[in-house]
């Protein structure tokens, strides 16, 4: 073909997306295998959520609303901030690439850590822009460094908070430091995916310094603590003169019409959010005291998943793993190939994941010695 693409997308690697579940599993030969690789939420969607959606399927001949009234109302009133401040988008995700097309130009720089969510450096490379990452240390985002980092082109800068994948926090004393050191023209983007797990005490949040200098925004999810991932649903939070400009760039009925009604009713399901963070707090200090007399190695976390160790390349743990029926994430793509990721799931979900990793580092170890 003669097509002409420019070089910084032919030299685009795509996101890793999985196999559908149902192909995985013909793939393989097995059946009944669970999914502990996405950090989805182990008890499904909040029932008030998908109690909207039965009552709204009579409606789907009508376009949703294009400005997401009554879930921008709700969330106004949620989070006290202004209802201009907040940009619903498809997943948290369309607001990352909705603030990175709106404020970089080509050749302009956009900071992150690495590793972090893979998305913020495919978005910068899509647009033309220049992603500058700086190594983490212990695991955590070095905001020393980072500082350090900034230039005359440095448009953005993204801190997971909680980190992905590494699951760490950011403390309030360094980030107050870190930004203070940043100039007054870069945007700080805060991705929150993941906060509704946090333990408050010990990070910061956005919302807090929404109003300050330099601007300050929030990105959150109903993906995981409410457990809508497959509709796609994040807004973020931003002084409204950023919110402006990226309202311009965002397309017309962007959040489809089912996705908003849930959203809306499962921030009104608080019993749902209180067991799922129960799930997790509970599942989390079972894996880690099990994988703890299995001497593998486990990173703390503030999330709904974490990393461990295992001494064999990620790779080859997660095809032997998924010949048992049990999805994980390996975090080759990530710089890290010793290691893999795992979301806590049900208790019957992380028995047998035990259960098979044990089997597969015991056939491993096995076949390494035999060699």
């Amino acid at each position: 073909m003669g097509i002409r693409v420019p070089d910084n997308i032919a030299t685009l690697t795509p996101y890793p997306p999985g196999k559908p579940l149902e192909e995985l599993e013909r793939e393989y030969g097995i059946k009944n295998s669970i999914k502990l690789a996405s950090n989805e939420n182990p008890l499904g969607a909040s029932p008030l959520a998908l109690e909207a959606i039965r009552n709204h399927l009579k409606n789907l001949r009508r376009y949703p609303d294009g400005s997401g009234y009554y879930l921008r109302t709700r969330l106004s009133q949620r989070l006290e901030v202004e209802e201009s401040s907040i940009v619903l988008g498809n997943g948290s995700n369309e607001i990352i690439d909705l603030l990175i097309r709106t404020f970089v130009q080509p050749g302009e720089d956009v900071l992150m850590s690495e590793p972090t969510f893979l998305v913020y450096r495919l978005m910068t490379q899509a647009v033309g822009g220049r992603p500058v990452q700086v190594v983490q240390k212990a695991f955590a985002h070095d905001l020393e460094a980072m500082a350090e980092a900034f230039t005359p082109k440095t448009r953005l800068v993204f801190l997971d908070n909680p980190n992905n994948p590494s699951g760490t926090v950011i403390g309030r004393k360094e980030f107050e430091t870190f930004i203070d050191r940043v100039p007054d023209d870069v945007l700080i983007v805060l991705d929150e995916a993941y906060i509704e797990f946090a333990n408050p005490e010990q990070t910061i949040t956005g919302l807090e310094y929404l109003s300050g200098s330099p601007p300050v925004i929030s990105l959150r999810t109903f993906s995981k603590a409410y457990g809508l991932a497959g509709l796609r649903v994040g807004y973020g939070v931003m002084p409204p003169e950023v919110a402006d400009y990226v309202n311009r760039v965002r397309q017309p009925f962007n959040v489809n019409s089912l996705a908003q009604v849930a959203a809306l009713a499962a921030l009104d399901d608080e019993q749902f959010l209180q067991e799922t963070q129960k799930v997790v707090r509970e599942g989390l200090a079972f894996l880690y005291k099990e994988l703890a007399a299995m001497q593998i190695r486990t990173l703390p976390t503030q999330t709904n998943f974490f990393l461990m160790e295992i001494g064999y390349d990620g790779r080859q743990v997660y095809e032997a793993m998924l010949r048992r029926g049990v999805i994980v994430r390996a975090m080759n793509a990530y710089g890290l190939d010793n290691y893999i990721r795992i979301s806590v799931g049900r208790p019957e979900e992380n028995r047998r994941f035990l259960t098979a990793l044990e089997e597969v580092l015991g056939e491993l170890k096995t076949d390494s010695e035999g060699r």
